[in-house]
């Protein structure tokens, strides 16, 4: 079962107590962009076997949104950050560079 820590509350949960709101750290498309663009944001989203950042929602708890980092073959989780986070923090960072050398955030993005 996947254990995800919220950062606001502090509370570990298992995954049926939050609800899971797909790819995080996605450039959002509206009014003024190409059709294109809108259909990217809209349906491309990637599957990745290895390390993926996701957007969950503490649901049974204090219900806010918020980002987490863990490798999806694994399960390993290398940490849970807030949602207003545009990219990673160092230590989000930090864990998946321990684990998994040569891995990049900007070679992800």
């Amino acid at each position: 079962m996947l254990l995800l820590e919220c950062p606001y509350c502090g509370v570990k949960a298992e995954e049926t107590e939050l609800t899971a709101g797909g790819e995080a750290h996605l450039k959002r498309f509206g009014p003024g962009s190409t059709p294109e663009e809108f259909e990217g944001y809209m349906f491309a989203r990637t599957n990745p076997k290895g390390v993926h950042f996701e957007r969950w929602r503490h649901t049974y708890g204090c219900g806010k949104w918020f980002l987490a980092a863990r490798h999806t073959n694994t399960l390993e989780v290398f940490g849970t950050y807030p949602a207003q986070t545009t990219e990673p923090p160092a230590h989000v960072r930090d864990a998946i560079s321990a684990k998994h050398p040569g891995w990049s955030w900007r070679n992800f993005k």
